[in-house]
């Protein structure tokens, strides 16, 4: 319906509440609209663009002129490619929800693809209680007892520190786009989280073991695909595909990831265009790699046994191993056959790099392999250097020569019976045993 949106159209009978919820569109503002709620709520609105819309406020409490007026200054923002409460009444009037639906969202989607879903999920669920409140209503204070409050409740501190770093996230858009005077978060103390702690990688024990599990499982697998052929030439049907070398795609991600420390996310994404079997070497694509950034990991004898193997039993794919949702429950059974607890694929990875650092490769050379934006990130792995500490602590069980010959000379005297102070004093060097 279309009328003039003003103090008649208020009164008559066409803008009283019905069963269900419906609108009237002004006739002299395109955009303007009053949206009547079944409750009674009469609430002014701007529209624009598809299906977008800014809540100007509840009739009543605004004359249909002053929220008129407002509507034309969203509008304008709009054109203007600013925020559409940019102006009105001060960055009070933007809420925190309002900023993340119109603003933010459009940006995570754009800019952090991959981990968007979740990251609007995580806002939701720890922050909509204040949805509803302006963005100048999250202060320092506010922030720190959020912070408490997780603490208190058995919370880690890696988890609520990637918590505050997901609202953080929002607030500096907010700044940027002259929302904000400033991101409050970034005054408050950051829980303490121990970046070095233990690392989980496997012993010899594990590492046999696991490897055996491997290959017990593909024997398996591949006496099933024979059986499975006799019986189906009985039945004069097609045959599958033999399975030459491993059972399916388990063994030789697992195999790769212990020799290249690729993450699971760069495994499945990774092509037969970037592995250079003449070169023995692998890239990972700035696209799928966590930090968005192209490196080169060189391929050791394993390492290309194992992809050469498995093109040549996969075929001729785009993608060097096909799967859409990861290894999680053959990773998990294989795990139990093999009698390993506490161990998750991305330890994979540590244990790619345990491995290096204890047969002495250098850190940075540790980092820049691994993907590391700083040589700090792996630092959690400097304990594992063999001998550097034993061999610094070692040092202090050298005696000084002083310290010796001092206790050759006095060792079973007495020296208050045997020597005068004054002859010690004009003499030092005779009775410390020393030539100078």
């Amino acid at each position: 319906m279309r009328a003039i949106i003003g103090p008649n159209l208020l009164s008559r009978k066409v803008a009283q509440p019905t069963k269900k919820p419906f609108e009237i569109y002004d006739s002299r503002l395109i955009g303007f609209t009053l949206r009547v709620q079944p409750s009674g709520v009469r609430s002014y609105y701007a529209r624009f663009g598809r299906n977008r819309r800014v809540a100007i406020g509840q009739a009543g409490m605004i004359e249909p002129d002053e929220a008129r007026e407002r509507c034309q200054k969203v509008l304008g923002n709009v054109a203007h490619g600013r925020h559409p409460l940019h102006g009105l009444g001060g960055t009070d009037g933007i809420t925190l929800g309002m900023f993340i639906a119109d603003t933010y969202t459009t940006w995570v989607n754009a800019t952090r693809s991959r981990t968007a879903a979740d990251t609007l999920q995580k806002l939701y669920r720890h922050f909509r209680t204040w949805y509803p409140e302006p963005l100048t209503a999250i202060t320092v204070e506010r922030v720190e007892a959020w912070k408490a409050r997780r603490l208190n409740e058995g919370r880690s501190p890696s988890t609520v520190l990637r918590d505050l770093f997901t609202l953080s996230s929002v607030l500096r858009r907010a700044v940027k786009a002259g929302e904000l005077t400033e991101n409050p978060v970034r005054r408050v103390d950051k829980p303490r989280v121990d970046r070095r702690g233990k690392v989980r990688f496997l012993d010899q024990a594990e590492e046999s073991r696991l490897q055996n599990a491997l290959m017990e499982r593909d024997f398996e697998m591949q006496n099933r695909r024979t059986c499975g052929n006799n019986r189906r030439q009985t039945r004069h049907e097609p045959v599958l595909p033999p399975l030459t070398h491993f059972g399916d795609h388990l063994t030789p991600a697992v195999l790769l990831s212990m020799n290249t420390g690729l993450r699971r996310g760069e495994v499945v994404k990774l092509r037969w265009g970037s592995v250079d079997f003449n070169r023995r070497l692998l890239t990972v694509e700035g696209r799928n790699a966590k930090n968005r950034q192209t490196r080169h990991v060189p391929l050791n004898d394993e390492a290309v046994s194992v992809l050469r193997r498995w093109r040549e039993q996969s075929g001729t794919g785009a993608r060097v191993f096909d799967v859409a949702t990861g290894f999680q429950t053959a990773w998990e059974k294989v795990l139990k056959r093999a009698r390993i607890t506490n161990f998750r694929w991305h330890d994979l990875r540590h244990h790619f790099a345990s491995r290096l650092v204890q047969h002495g490769v250098p850190l940075n050379t540790v980092r820049d392999l691994l993907g590391h934006s700083s040589v700090g990130m792996s630092l959690r792995y400097a304990h594992l250097a063999p001998d550097q500490r034993r061999e610094a602590v070692a040092k202090l069980n050298e005696k000084p020569v002083l310290a010796l010959s001092m206790r050759l000379k006095w060792e079973g005297v007495s020296a208050a019976g045997c020597y005068s102070t004054t002859k010690m004093a004009s003499r030092p060097q005779e009775h410390f045993g020393l030539r100078l």
